[in-house]
């Protein structure tokens, strides 16, 4: 028989006999699309386009963002030279869309506000001096959150200084976006503070300049904005529907946000019941939850989980963001991710639908314009807080001067990045997988972390190198959803330290359900451990031990490992009710940015500064689902 020209030689060596099935390909690899990279970066930039950030002395622009990440060394708002050890993989810019782009004619004194009250007085104010005008920029952000701000300085849709602010981050992006090598993606944060109450969003676009173009972002402030998240989710539906495009909305840290970011009922709607609309629309544009950044960590608190050993880390109990109402113990369930999440489980209970159905990320927050994640290379929250000898480690508490309610320097945390597993470092790569909630965050190191749920994995899938391969045959990956299957669910996690980093201590998987009385539960297992530790009488492992020296600083990796693999199933599984899972992966503990500050400046600091940290990863959850 005479083969068709369009079959090759290869190909027909291929072909099975008669009779024969068709051999798996050699290559493991072969035929597979499921991510096999996973890409690190910075959600979360404000330059000097943003109110406080420009307040507060930084300088740097959208495309000095992008300059920083891709490795490059750039002048700080400080004048200091600066850079990261290794590039990152993404970035984008989320300045503040309130008054965007209006505190450089603040600082500037254009006509419009000179013309304006306050305007004129945040302008002295700003030209009084770094010292006065360090106290201007916390003046706005509380003026601000308390929805005082003048018409004049809070530019929004429509104003040319908005726009011009807008177009600027949109050319930075097209002009450092480098499909498969590095990825800048459009986005803005929207502001939106309930009497001093954080709950902003960053709000990220998976299109190009085209589409962004055709709107403008939407803002916290009426008439064209709004303070409640339901009028950011319809904004974004208008968007998609206009352009076509694709967007996701991702809430901060919630830690002060005084119990508002996961609320049981509707704080914008005279606190009646939230309902399947919320949720809906929650789920679907708000996909993962920023879990850690520089204001502190937001996993979980000790208050709410007192078993945790692990709980109280980088913990912050300031407040709301302007500092305005102190925290209070009620309020600590509605800010977590973890309780966030057995929130969720609780009201989907009651509306059909789990409004908090979120992945992990950690991100910086930074107000510099630096994604300076590393602990020995922190320039702070903000520019007046880049390295001197000054102001980075107070003994004594800053005031608020508006408030007289005092917070601490050295509470600012050195975190974090988002890791994402994507098919591609592209926009539409990247934000697949984020809406796939395929991530986790990192409070620090890139380390490599692997998380899956299924049922018949075996011991040889979770030692083979190619784990993942048996991960997504047999179940779901991190941020996947989990059927009832034949028996208790078994969960594969895996970790491998970063190769600049410190080594592994632990892996743990985290389980919350809800009791019989509907109540949150939770329970944490050490399910894999380095250096041959065994657990004691109380079930815990003890502490790996600790190299750190504060002299230097430094430490060493003598203690930990590499690597750490664990195959674990549920011992208290019950089929008939909804639980999810999480992994949380710790390191071995070093020295903290506080540390690095202490010796390069010669600093002697009180016993109440934090010099030393267990950096540490959270994956998204898998959620299991009974039987219907």
């Amino acid at each position: 028989m005479r083969l068709p020209l369009l079959c090759s030689v290869a190909a027909l060596y291929a072909l099975p006999l008669a009779g024969e099935e068709a051999a798996s390909p050699y290559s493991p690899y072969a035929g597979k699309s499921y991510p096999t990279e996973v890409f690190f970066g910075d959600t979360h930039v404000h330059t000097s386009l943003s109110g406080d950030a420009g307040g507060a002395g930084n300088i740097l622009r959208p495309r000095d963002v992008y300059r920083f990440a891709l490795g490059e060394e750039v002048i700080a708002s400080s004048g200091q030279p600066v850079k990261i050890s290794r590039p990152l993989d993404f970035s984008m810019v989320t300045d503040h869309t309130d008054a965007l782009g209006a505190i450089a004619d603040v600082i500037s004194g254009t006509p419009n506000i000179l013309a304006d009250e306050m305007g004129r007085a945040f302008h002295e104010a700003f030209n009084a001096g770094p010292e006065e005008a360090a106290k201007a920029a916390v003046r706005l952000v509380a003026t601000f959150s308390q929805g005082k701000i003048s018409p004049a300085m809070n530019y929004g849709p429509g104003n040319p200084g908005f726009r011009r602010a807008w177009d600027e981050i949109i050319d930075a992006a097209e002009a450092y976006n480098d499909p498969y090598n590095f990825t800048a993606m459009i986005a803005f944060e929207w502001t939106s503070l309930a009497s001093g109450n954080n709950l902003h969003r960053n709000v990220i676009l998976r299109d190009d300049a085209e589409r962004a173009r055709r709107i403008e972002p939407f803002t916290a402030t009426p008439p064209l904005g709004s303070r409640d998240p339901r009028q950011l989710w319809k904004w974004m539906e208008n968007y998609e529907q206009l352009t076509g495009g694709r967007i996701l909305a991702i809430p901060h840290n919630g830690n002060v946000s005084n119990g508002m970011m996961f609320p049981m009922r509707d704080d914008f709607a005279d606190g009646s019941p939230l309902d399947a609309e919320y949720a809906e629309m929650r789920q679907k544009y708000e996909r993962l939850y920023e879990a850690s950044q520089i204001k502190g960590d937001g996993e979980t608190h000790p208050y709410l989980s007192p078993e945790d050993e692990f709980a109280d880390y980088e913990t912050w109990d300031w407040g709301n963001l302007d500092v305005s109402v102190a925290k209070t113990p009620e309020m600590l369930a509605g800010e977590y991710a973890r309780s966030g999440l057995q929130r969720g489980l609780q009201l989907e209970q009651e509306l059909g639908t789990n409004p908090y159905k979120f992945g992990m990320i950690a991100a910086t927050d930074t107000h510099t314009g630096l994604s300076t994640y590393a602990e020995d290379n922190f320039f702070g929250k903000f520019s007046n807080y880049e390295p001197n000898p000054k102001n980075r480690i107070s003994k004594t508490a800053k005031e608020n001067p508006d408030l007289g309610i005092s917070y601490k320097s050295w509470q600012y945390t050195q975190s974090g990045l988002t890791a994402v597993w994507a098919n591609s470092n592209t926009r539409a790569g990247l934000f697949d997988g984020m809406h796939r909630r395929e991530t986790y965050g990192s409070t620090r190191p890139r380390m490599i972390v692997r998380f899956f749920g299924g049922y018949g994995y075996t011991e040889r899938d979770l030692i083979t190198r190619n784990m993942a391969e048996a991960g997504y045959a047999k179940g779901v990956p991190m941020g996947g959803d989990l059927a009832a299957g034949d028996g208790a669910p078994s969960f594969m996690a895996g970790a491998m330290r970063d190769p600049d980093g410190a080594n592994l201590d632990r892996v743990q998987i985290v389980k919350l359900w809800l009791d019989e009385a509907g109540e949150p539960a939770e329970k944490v297992y050490d399910v894999a451990w380095s250096d041959g530790r065994a657990p004691g009488a109380d079930g815990k492992l003890p502490p790996v031990g600790n190299t750190v020296d504060l002299t230097v600083p430094t430490w060493t990796n003598t203690i930990g490992e590499s690597e750490l693999r664990a195959l674990w199933t549920d011992p208290d599984f019950d089929p008939g009710k909804s639980a999810i899972y999480y992994a949380r992966v710790l390191e071995i503990p070093t020295p903290r940015w506080a540390a690095y500050d202490m010796v390069k400046y010669n600093l002697e600091v009180g016993p109440e500064v934090e010099l030393i940290t267990q950096e540490r990863a959270y994956t998204s959850p898998i959620w299991y689902a009974p039987p219907e």
